[in-house]
């Protein structure tokens, strides 16, 4: 029988790095001010899953993350669920936001004040890039750095604890496209592990390779990844900006693979082996056996490699405004034989101020099993200590039912996005009403509606409001979902008013007992099993009998008219009327008088809806499947408006209530 493990305790950190070629995985746990890593594992796509550090193939990417996953999991005897990513920059945009907070007096400066600056600050950024009309698509917010903080015009870089009026906060804020994000997600999910946080993988790298006491110093690191060169800068003790390049490891890959006809896994093996070895030896795709020089595969790598080299300086130079005062390499394709010298050449720099990171690890991290200074282990590492160290911008936090909620911030967010990124649907907003039971009784179609759903509840910070409230930084949200209410149901003796009735009825040609379950589509005759002679029931008396509903309560609906347009084709008329008195059955009756109908506006036209039982109220859901909208395939967000005012599912309705129930405008 297989052991079963603990499961991860709240303190062990998990940390993955979805790379292009490869994914690794670190665990550990913070001791004082550093990561005490106990496991890495690595190991590398079977196919190429990943194009310039995009996913590609979900399910292999998850495979991969599993089989990594269960290698650190028999390593650490415990189950592991809560894992900690970065996302790549590809694509990656980044917005400078300003905010200022001038408070009515002197106050001490705790966490409250420094997360309301500094979620200002990055609300403010998502203005500016909001401002970029040619921006495609929805961006989510992955990270964000302090660059400044200001306390009556005085610069500082830590506020908790110090005194101050006027409070000021500039941060960079880094934006990628929701397919980006998305996809992690996804690919996380199939492999059954849980997202407890989420950052940007040149803020993870940087937080490794040049920790927060040497950001005094104009420097930048470049992890050069497979598919994706990330850039950050730092200087005056803080990171300046973000920034990458779709050039990187693959290029070298790419341009062996030309020059010597072979696929890509054997190009990575000649790119690794020729600055290691005279004599390399393959099989070209054409089956042919090959042995050459590794001169020759280092005059196709120079060329390739100053091209990656000119990227990067010109990148550089753009994020720092010229040359910084030292460039630390990272990843795997700093490896290279080489790079950090044609870096320096692209840069104009000294040579000494190019080098492989690795010599600062120490300063953040340890361990006792495993060598850590591999400049490849740059973001795993950076993810893990930027996660067990605080290291994380995390002051726009909200909860949902008591945990922290999963965010991608696109500009403001509304209750309905939260809950939407959390899992949940409109289903689970709005529940469903059971299905109706539809049945012919003599002919005549009666309908049993089902029970209504029993509606959501949103909450937020005790309050209940409507779904498009827009969320605040600290909110918290209590959601209880909907809950679909029954099918509607009836036994053969409700529907006809008695088990006296339902003894001589046939239910589709048979006698059944009175227990029977009406099913969709039955037909039933009454008065059918006794023959009798029968004469036509008075018309005032059938109309009478066939204009009220049929069934114990009000809720069934009966349309009255037989089923072939014939004023007498029903068998009740045809057999009642000469029964003797004692066994005639008469037609069943409500319980209740009929209410007049309820009169509402929706979208602008009249919607009359039948009273409900015993006069119940109708509330706003109930108006929602009139709408005309498919809720379950829906690209925007709904807004609910009641007489104007925006108003939650359990607004109660008065007759002539105007509802609106519309899907808002496409967001530009």
């Amino acid at each position: 029988m297989e052991k079963v493990r603990e499961q991860q305790s709240r303190d062990m950190i998990f940390a993955l790095d979805i790379g292009t070629r490869s994914i690794i995985g670190m665990a550990g746990r913070a001791e004082g001010e550093r990561v005490h890593i106990l496991a890495v594992e690595k190991l590398e796509h079977s196919k190429r899953a990943m194009m310039d550090g995009q996913i590609e193939d979900i399910a292999q990417v998850g495979k991969v993350a599993a089989e990594v996953t269960a290698r650190l999991e028999a390593r650490l005897d415990c189950k592991l669920t809560r894992v900690c990513i970065a996302a790549a920059g590809r694509a990656l945009h980044t917005e400078a936001g300003h905010f200022e907070l001038e408070l009515p007096e002197v106050r001490r400066i705790g966490e409250d004040l420094i997360g309301q600056l500094e979620a200002g600050a990055v609300s403010a950024a998502e203005s500016n890039l909001n401002k970029n009309d040619q921006r495609l698509g929805r961006f989510y917010l992955v990270g964000y750095t302090v660059s400044q903080y200001l306390v009556d015009s005085y610069p500082l870089s830590i506020l908790k604890g110090h005194n101050g009026q006027k409070l000021e906060c500039e941060v960079v804020a880094t934006f990628l496209p929701s397919e980006v994000v998305d996809s992690l997600y996804s690919a996380m999910q199939t492999a059954d592990l849980e997202v407890v946080s989420l950052t940007l993988e040149p803020i993870a790298a940087i937080n490794a390779a040049i920790p927060p006491e040497l950001r005094l110093l104009n420097l930048v690191m470049a992890d050069i990844g497979a598919g994706t060169s990330d850039i950050a800068a730092c200087r005056d003790g803080s990171v300046v900006g973000y920034t990458m390049a779709t050039v990187a490891g693959d290029e070298i890959t790419e341009a062996i693979m030309r020059a010597f006809l072979t696929d890509f896994s054997t190009a990575e093996r000649l790119k690794s082996e020729a600055a290691c070895r005279e004599t390399l030896r393959f099989t070209d795709i054409l089956g042919f056996e090959q042995e050459l020089p590794s001169s020759a595969v280092k005059e196709v790598i120079i060329p390739a490699e100053g091209q990656l080299a000119d990227e990067l300086a010109r990148r550089i130079r753009e994020i720092n405004g010229g040359a910084p005062s030292a460039v630390f390499l990272a990843g795997g394709g700093s490896k290279l034989e080489g790079l950090p010298q044609a870096v320096a050449s692209a840069l104009e720099m000294d040579p000494r101020r190019v080098s492989v990171a690795g010599s600062n690890f120490k300063m953040s991290a340890f361990s006792d099993t495993e060598e850590l200074n591999d400049p490849e282990y740059t973001t795993p590492l950076g993810i893990a200590v930027s996660a067990g160290l605080g290291l994380i911008s995390d002051s726009y936090r909200v909860s949902l039912n008591g945990h922290p909620a999963k965010l991608f911030r696109s500009g403001a967010l509304t209750a309905l996005d939260v809950l939407q990124m959390n899992g949940y649907n409109y289903a689970d907003l709005i529940g469903r009403t059971g299905s109706s039971l539809a049945v012919t009784i003599d002919g005549q179609r009666t309908l049993y509606r089902g029970e209504p759903a029993e509606p959501s509840s949103l909450r937020i910070n005790g309050t209940e409001l409507p779904p498009s409230t827009v969320i605040q930084a600290a909110d918290s949200i209590e959601f209880t979902p909907a809950r679909s209410g029954k099918a509607g149901r009836r036994t053969i003796a409700e529907a006809l008013g008695g088990e006296s009735a339902a003894a001589v009825c046939l239910v589709n040609g048979a006698p059944v007992g009175p227990d029977y379950e009406l099913r969709p589509g039955d037909a039933v005759v009454t008065n059918a099993i006794v023959p009798v002679k029968a004469t036509v029931l008075e018309g005032t008396n059938k109309e009478a009998a066939s204009s009220h509903a049929v069934g114990e309560d009000a809720s069934a609906a009966q349309e009255c008219l037989p089923a072939d347009g014939s004023a007498d084709s029903s068998p009740t008329a045809s057999s009642s009327a000469e029964k003797p008195e004692a066994e005639r059955v008469s037609a069943p009756q409500p319980f209740e008088e009929l209410l007049p109908p309820r009169l509402f506006f929706l979208n602008g036209a009249p919607l009359k809806l039948p009273a409900k039982p015993k006069n119940a109220p109708y509330y706003l859901m109930d108006l929602l499947e009139h709408a005309g909208l498919d809720f379950e395939h829906l690209d925007r967000p709904v807004t609910l408006r009641v007489n104007g005012e925006s108003s939650a599912f359990m607004r109660v309705l008065a007759d002539g209530d105007r509802v609106s129930i519309q899907m808002e405008e496409p967001r530009a």
